[in-house]
């Protein structure tokens, strides 16, 4: 029987409230390493301890007020000036801090939370008595699973294992402390110096870094989905008098349908019904957007749990890191951030672990000690631009191709024909990895496949860019919401397929006398700019009745292209429907148009993965087998 029968609601009030204040303490704790005696951290601090002190004193969790009370009775000495904050005593607060959210998740269970970790309790006693402080750590995470045993760590049942790691881990340095920056979202470039190339793979943790061990450590994964949301009252009150004026709106046509079915059908009933039909529609669109609003959240509430997780990654493997935090007010849909949260974990981590280089490896490169990496978030027309980057030590795309044959994942001559972003997007392979020896940290390879699966079910698209002693770059793009996707609508011959409309550049005519051939492949030049062009009934596999007599300029992150096509349908807003149990390759969903047919809402990410290879080699010659979505 729960430990909080009756009081279920309260319980979700307080797990909220106090996992979004404990993020909020994290943060600062970070901050309060870089500048001790910053006494509005402290104070800040001393309060979220108190708060959640009152909230668990409340559901009689007794353990967590335990905690929590030494931890507050220790920031009140440190903000009086009578203690002074060492490395050792803050090791021992994050210890603490790691503690109270295990607890949390006993909560989320709905019991008790069991007795804090006795190490951190007596160390928190010891630095209230004024004795030398023990720094209570948590333990480094488990090691790798032995050989026999199922490398599924963190990931689903059946996931490949897999990693590129571009060094072991070094000897343990003096370690240093995170420092996080907190700035406005300037107009950065992705890459102000790398070129469109790849990335190391990253690693999913087995565990969190803070996870103490002992058994009775609460995996943050058995947490229920948070099934609520935060909705400022204005965004409500919108949609509250947009609804009141689709009910008149909606009386309005009532009252003309009983005048048409009345007899009344002259230019003025006529001509009203017409406008009150406008009207609707003006109104339903001012309503979708208002609702689709209501699910939007600010990033910076994923945001604030990486400064805490680079920070313990870095101090345990002795690295001086500066992660900077860029563009925290960028809204994206609640359910896409919530999604987000694992990938962006093992970008982070695998930042920190392998691609920043240990402090004296940088000194000898000619790099300052301290290594930045950069979070970053921002909106691109209706997109989100994710970015993860850093100033380490980049990845080599013809160490990747050796690796990968190494393994038997492709052969000498496929190797040969890659060029470096091929070469590069190789880490995306299951079974592939660099790494001789799993560390305790990383190694175990469960990461980068992880990443680009989820990226894909939200219906976006990793890019990923590097150069060797320079740093590497992921750049994330993501539809602005999962709900309603702008479409282009072209017909082969009578069928439709809708087309993302943000890939969509422009329309143009297709005279076939001004086209030519360039290495064998059809071109078409377009303001000077000479662009392949791709037949979409080649594309699809089916046979081509005609020759196509219009063409759809289509641009991606890596290159522009001209897909033909015999006509269009128009423009239209679809409401996506997934096809979960049958999704053909390169099929997104589907979507009803007003006219009660079904229509293929393309993928063209997905599509383009082996399109990129064709317009590179063969765009004269029959699609290759991965490319025949149906026919």
């Amino acid at each position: 029987m729960s430990d909080f029968s009756g009081m279920e609601d309260l319980l979700q009030d307080f797990l909220q409230e106090a996992s979004d204040l404990l993020s909020d303490v994290d943060n600062k704790l970070v901050d309060l390493e870089r500048d001790p005696h910053d006494r509005r951290l402290l104070n800040d601090i001393f309060r979220g301890f108190h708060t959640v002190k009152g909230g668990a004193g409340f559901l009689n969790a007794t353990e967590l007020v335990t905690l929590c009370h030494l931890t507050e009775n220790l920031f009140d000495q440190l903000r009086n000036g009578e203690m002074a904050l060492t490395p050792e005593l803050m090791d021992t607060i994050m210890a603490a801090t790691s503690g109270v959210r295990n607890m949390f998740g006993e909560l989320a269970q709905a019991s008790l939370p069991r007795p804090a970790e006795p190490h951190v309790i007596a160390a928190l006693r010891a630095a209230l008595e004024g004795e030398h402080v023990e720094p209570a750590v948590d333990p480094a995470p488990v090691a790798a699973p032995a050989p026999d045993a199922p490398a599924q760590a963190a990931g689903k049942a059946g996931e490949p294992d897999w990693q590129v790691l571009h060094a072991a881990v070094s000897g343990q340095a003096t370690p240093a402390p995170v420092e996080v920056i907190k700035a406005a979202a300037p107009a950065v470039q992705l890459t102000p110096h790398f070129p469109p190339e790849g990335r190391r793979e990253v690693d999913k943790p087995a565990v969190a870094a803070t996870a103490p061990t002992g058994g009775r450590r609460t995996e943050e994964k058995a947490i229920a989905r948070e099934s609520t949301i935060r909705v400022d009252t204005a965004r409500l009150d919108q949609v509250l008098n947009l609804s009141g004026e689709i009910g008149l709106t909606k009386n309005r046509l009532t009252s003309l349908r009983a005048d048409i079915l009345a007899g009344r059908n002259d230019s003025d009933t006529l001509h009203a019904l017409d406008q009150a039909v406008s009207q609707l529609d003006l109104l339903v669109s001012d309503l979708q957007n208002s609702v689709m609003k209501t699910r939007m959240q600010p990033i910076g509430r994923l945001f604030q749990k990486y400064p805490r997780i680079a920070r313990d990654l870095a101090r345990q493997l002795g690295k001086d890191v500066e992660l900077a935090l860029i563009g925290e007010e960028t809204e994206v849909d609640k359910t896409m951030i919530e999604d987000l949260a694992d990938p962006l974990v093992h970008l982070v981590r695998n930042a920190v672990d392998h691609g920043i280089e240990s402090p004296a490896e940088r000194l000898a490169a000619g790099k300052p000690a301290k290594s930045i990496v950069r979070l970053e978030a921002r909106q691109e027309g209706d997109h989100i631009v994710l970015i993860i980057a850093d100033d380490g030590r980049g990845m080599s795309p013809e160490r990747i191709r050796a690796k990968a044959i190494e393994k038997g994942i492709i052969k000498e001559e496929e190797a040969n024909t890659l060029d470096d972003r091929q070469s590069l997007n190789l880490i995306f392979l299951p079974g592939f990895s660099t790494m001789a020896q799993a560390s305790a940290v990383s190694g175990r390879g469960v990461g980068m496949d992880v990443v680009k699966t989820n990226i894909q079910k939200l219906n976006g698209s990793v890019e990923i860019r590097s150069e060797p002693g320079k740093g590497s770059v992921f750049i994330i793009s993501l539809p602005l919401t999962l709900a309603i996707l702008p479409v282009l609508l072209v017909l082969l011959g009578d069928q439709p397929f809708a087309l993302p409309l943000s890939m969509v550049r422009e329309i143009l005519p297709i005279d076939k006398s001004k086209m030519q051939e360039v290495g064998g492949k059809e071109t078409l030049v377009v303001r000077g700019e000479v662009l392949p062009v791709v037949a979409l009934s080649r594309l699809l596999g089916w046979p081509q009745l005609k020759v196509p007599e219009y063409g759809v300029l289509m641009q991606t992150s890596e290159r522009s292209f001209i897909l033909s096509v015999d006509s269009f349908a128009g423009r239209d807003d679809a409401v996506i429907k997934s096809l979960d149990d049958f999704r053909p390759r390169g099929v997104a969903g589907v979507t009803t148009l007003s006219n009660g047919q079904i229509v293929l809402i393309l993928d063209m990410k997905e599509l383009l993965v082996d399109l990129n290879a064709h317009i590179d080699r063969e765009l004269g010659v029959r699609q290759s087998k991965s490319l025949e979505l149906y026919v």
